[in-house]
């Protein structure tokens, strides 16, 4: 999952520190999403959106290759 979040903290002029404590998580957090190392869970995805007034998709994208709604069996269906 590749993002932009290091990219819009900087068209704001912002640090990891300001953004780790307005969204109250800690700078390693924030680190770790900015180099991919992490993926953030939904409600702080969510709030990473509403901070940078965007939605999560335009935060978080698939990798190339990466199919973000792979199919999957519904019931009744053969696997």
């Amino acid at each position: 999952m590749k993002n932009v979040v290091r990219e819009r903290r900087a068209e704001r002029g912002i640090s990891q520190a300001a953004l780790w404590d307005a969204l109250g998580v800690s700078r390693q957090t924030i680190n770790s999403i900015e180099t991919g190392r992490y993926l953030p869970s939904l409600p702080l995805a969510f709030a990473l959106a509403c901070f940078f007034e965007t939605s999560i998709e335009g935060l978080f994208a698939p990798d190339e290759g990466e199919t973000p709604c792979a199919r999957h069996p519904t019931r009744g269906e053969a696997t």
